[in-house]
């Protein structure tokens, strides 16, 4: 979720860091869903029920989840599918869209995949998205993942880059104006020092900063969407949940400070809460080996 610089940015990825190297990738596949071609990639066995993992954004691409190996580890045991949403990366579509067609592009999915039912994992805006078709279709999730994600209600989302990182923020807010003009070396100092505010130890950030080679974004799939997405507070349907849920978020995210996932931990009966106590929003990379345990724990019922 870019709060700060609204707007939503695609990344071309390299191996990030020392032993974490990106998961081998079958050939992507496409299929049609309401004025959409969704893209998507499956990882892992055939058989099973599939976890789909939901990116941040809105408008990212699912690239940068490839810096982790953690989705690999994960499709050891079952299948694991990642996927662009309509408008951003391979995916494409006749509009941008709203949370309505985000919601109904998923469950397309989970039929294109022949699943009754899915795992889901969301990170980032993509918790949010995977608490929306939660709370849209509760019949067709078995277990729910939600990872450093924006609040039920949009703007209740805390951020703490201001408080956290001033110095930065200041410089950030003095590409604005370049940025807004297309200056493409103020977008991409912009981009950068946004990504440097996501880390909380700085070998994984400079080595997530050395593996951006370029980088792409929707502006017209953010602006919609976040347009939109004033309009919905899910907290009242999070009270209403009975699958097995699993809240995570990074102790040192500026982002998504870690009292957001309290509370969606704290409205959803029986929901599991973990902090991640050397990440920031990215636990799945800084984190990777307790990151693969905990979300195995939920997803074999443990």
């Amino acid at each position: 979720m870019l709060n700060r610089l609204g707007l939503a940015v695609v990344l071309a990825l390299a191996v990030a860091a020392p032993g974490i190297a990106a998961p081998p990738v079958e050939s992507g596949r496409t299929f049609q869903a309401g004025g959409a071609t969704i893209y998507f990639e499956a990882l892992g066995p055939a058989a099973g029920t599939p976890l789909v993992v939901v990116n941040g954004g809105p408008g990212f691409d699912h690239s940068y989840l490839h810096v982790s190996n953690v989705w690999g580890e994960l499709a050891k045991k079952r299948p694991v599918v990642l996927y662009d949403q309509r408008g951003t990366g391979s995916s494409t579509a006749e509009k941008p869209g709203k949370l309505a067609d985000q919601i109904e592009d998923l469950d397309a999915l989970r039929q294109h995949l022949g699943a009754e039912k899915i795992d889901l994992l969301g990170h980032s805006w993509g918790g949010y998205l995977v608490m929306a078709y939660t709370a849209r279709h509760p019949d067709r999730v078995r277990r729910l993942v939600i990872v450093d994600s924006a609040a039920p209600r949009w703007s209740d989302t805390v951020t703490l880059f201001k408080d956290v990182f001033p110095d930065r923020v200041e410089h950030e807010d003095s590409l604005g104006f370049a940025a807004a003009l297309g200056d493409p070396a103020a977008s991409a100092d912009r981009m950068r020092n946004y990504f440097s505010m996501l880390f909380y130890d700085p070998e994984h950030r400079d080595a997530f900063l050395a593996a951006v080679t370029s980088y792409r974004y929707s502006s017209d799939v953010n602006r919609a969407l976040n347009a939109d997405l004033a309009r919905f507070d899910l907290g009242p349907e999070l009270a209403k949940f009975s699958v097995p849920t699993l809240v995570i978020n990074g102790r040192f995210d500026a982002n998504v400070a870690p009292s957001t996932a309290d509370r969606i931990h704290k409205a959803i009966s029986g929901s599991r809460f973990v902090i991640f106590e050397k990440s920031g929003h990215l636990p799945f990379f800084e984190e990777p080996a307790k990151f693969v345990q905990v979300v195995e724990e939920l997803l074999d019922g443990r």
